[in-house]
C-alpha cells in the first residue's frame, strides 16, 4: 500500500496558471510532470480526482482527463481504479541532470528529517535501514 492510499487527502497542484498560448490539457499535463520531476509530487502520492481538479481550475473534466491519460500513457502516473490516480513508483525517464536531481532529493529529505526533530546522522541511519 502506498502512503496516500491509507486515507490521506489527495495531493492538489498548488496552481496552474492557464495562458492562451497552449491548450489547457497540455498546461495541466506539463505542470503535473514538472511537479513530479522536481519532487513536489512523490512516488505513491495520490492525485486529486479529475472532477476536483477540473472544478478547481474551471476546466471541463475531459480536459483534465486527457492530461491524466497522457501522463499515464507516458508512465508518470498510474490509475488504480476506485482507489485513485497515483504518482508512479519510478520516473519513466532519467532526469537530464541526475546528480543535481539526487542532490535536491537528498536536501529535501534532510530538511524534512530536521523538521521532524532528527539530526543528519539519524536521517542517514534511517536511509540505510530502508529498502
Amino acid at each position: 500500500m502506498h502512503r496516500s492510499e491509507a486515507g490521506a487527502h489527495p495531493t492538489t497542484l498548488a496552481s496552474v496558471r492557464l495562458t492562451g498560448t497552449r491548450p489547457p490539457y497540455a498546461q495541466v499535463r506539463d505542470r503535473i510532470r514538472s511537479s513530479i520531476e522536481r519532487g513536489s509530487l512523490l512516488p505513491g502520492d495520490r492525485l486529486e480526482t479529475v472532477r476536483a481538479c477540473a472544478d478547481r481550475l474551471g476546466l471541463a473534466p475531459n480536459t483534465v482527463a486527457r492530461a491524466y491519460r497522457e501522463l499515464e500513457d507516458e508512465g508518470w502516473i498510474v490509475g488504480r481504479g476506485r482507489a485513485g490516480t497515483f504518482v508512479a513508483d519510478r520516473l519513466p525517464v532519467r532526469p537530464a541532470a541526475p546528480d543535481e536531481a539526487l542532490a535536491r532529493a537528498a536536501a529535501t529529505y534532510i530538511k524534512r528529517a530536521e523538521q521532524l526533530g532528527f539530526d543528519r546522522a539519524a536521517a542517514a541511519r534511517a536511509l540505510r535501514r530502508s529498502r
